[in-house]
């Protein structure tokens, strides 16, 4: 999605600068007239990526997102998929996208401003992460009872912070940094399941697809719970969509047919990285 943690939401970065260049400057990154003579290569997938966020997206080609752009450029008739590494800090739109160094985003939360949005193709959320038969079972919600005095990992300034410190939950806390640079520091949401399974922590809430991919790696026994039936303070749940340049109009047209019609093998590689998915009226889906 997506700043480190996925969801502040994928991205809180600042974009600068206009989205649309010069047709020579972008010939000069390697950018062909597209559709309705967009800047979009008709011939190579060109994607804008952190190389170094899994589940989401990895150098080495394993994350979701990777497997998900190789799905978009067999289905939109490119020749293969060449990548803009950069890693997701400050700046990393106004490198990338708005840069015209790339021409899609393949994983973005709805209702962001800094791209224009495809159609979501998952809807995903924050969810409670902790071991069976700690005495959580049962827990739905971040205001639930149970979870006082609890030492509960979350990442810095993400929605369910907001939550905790309204239940008073902030106190016995363990806080992780929102701004970490994955090239060089493992993903929080790993390191809060290593926390975990090594007693530093109780519980954590972290952003559903990191949970699932690591609880699947690590082989840990977790229950993952869907926070979706929180009754007041910040939503947990996202729809997630790719991201274009706001110029793109036929780009975007044509990434929304490639949802639409992929939607089932879509939902079959998330599911094969254990990303816990949620329909319209948060429902799990499981298949």
């Amino acid at each position: 999605m997506i700043g480190r943690d996925a969801l502040k939401l994928r991205f809180v970065l600042p974009v600068l600068g206009a989205l649309a260049l010069l047709p020579s400057n972008a010939q000069a990154q390697g950018a062909g007239l597209g559709a309705a003579g967009e800047l979009v290569d008709p011939d190579i997938l060109r994607v804008c990526a952190d190389p170094s966020n899994m589940p989401f997206t990895d150098k080495s080609g394993e994350g979701f997102e990777n497997r998900l752009a190789e799905l978009v450029a067999a289905k939109t008739g490119r020749k293969s998929v060449a990548y803009t590494w950069f890693p997701l800090v400050a700046g990393f739109v106004r490198n990338t996208l708005a840069a015209n160094r790339c021409d899609i985003i393949m994983g973005y939360a709805q209702g962001d401003e800094l791209v224009q949005n495809t159609n979501a193709y998952y809807r995903s959320s924050y969810v409670l992460v902790h071991p069976k038969g700690n005495g959580m079972e049962g827990v739905e919600t971040i205001e639930d009872p149970k979870l006082a005095g609890k030492r509960i990992g979350v990442v810095e300034s993400t929605p369910p912070t907001a939550n905790m410190a309204a239940n008073k939950l902030l106190r016995t806390a363990k806080i992780y940094p929102l701004a970490v640079d994955t090239r060089l520091t493992p993903s929080m949401g790993e390191v809060m399941i290593k926390d975990m399974l090594a007693g530093k922590i109780d519980a954590a809430v972290i952003w559903g697809p990191m949970a699932g991919y690591y609880a699947k790696q690590l082989g840990a026994d977790l229950t993952i719970v869907p926070l979706v039936k929180e009754k007041t303070g910040s939503r947990m749940s996202y729809r997630i969509t790719m991201g274009v340049r706001l110029s793109d109009q036929e780009w975007k047209r044509t990434l929304n047919r490639v949802i639409r019609e992929n939607q089932a093998e879509i939902t079959r590689i998330l599911l094969d990285y254990n990303v816990p998915l949620i329909d319209e009226h948060d429902n799990p889906i499981t298949q």
